[in-house]
């Protein structure tokens, strides 16, 4: 008597369990449209998430460009400081005006002061 009292037990309970896993056809859209949802909101992460990726890589390439840029242009600044210090030494110049346009140091008469 007790293996068939648990055996009706045993049955009851596998009825109640199915029909508690019955859903309704509205329980079935809602369940559908809340994964559609949730699938679409998961892809729409995922396409951000490789967007910004994206973004970061090209904005390293071009970082890159410009740190490089910015670095050729320091050392011809450089070089062009160099190259205007040298033309506009004091010796260069007396050099460059007694070579090219002949001139030479004033004689003590041809000097005026001017009061």
């Amino acid at each position: 008597m007790a293996t068939a009292l648990s055996k009706k037990v045993w049955g009851l309970g596998l009825l109640k369990r199915q029909q508690v896993e019955r859903f309704s056809a509205q329980q079935h859209r809602r369940l559908f449209f809340t994964s559609l949802l949730l699938g679409v909101c998961l892809v729409g992460v995922a396409l951000l998430h490789v967007w910004l990726r994206l973004q970061v890589v090209h904005l390293g390439y071009v970082l890159s460009s410009t740190s490089k840029l910015h670095s050729q242009l320091e050392q011809e600044n450089r070089e062009l400081k160099v190259e205007l210090a040298t033309v506009t030494s004091p010796s260069r110049l007396e050099v460059m005006a007694r070579t090219r346009l002949g001139l030479v140091e004033p004689e003590k008469g041809q000097v005026v002061l001017l009061p």
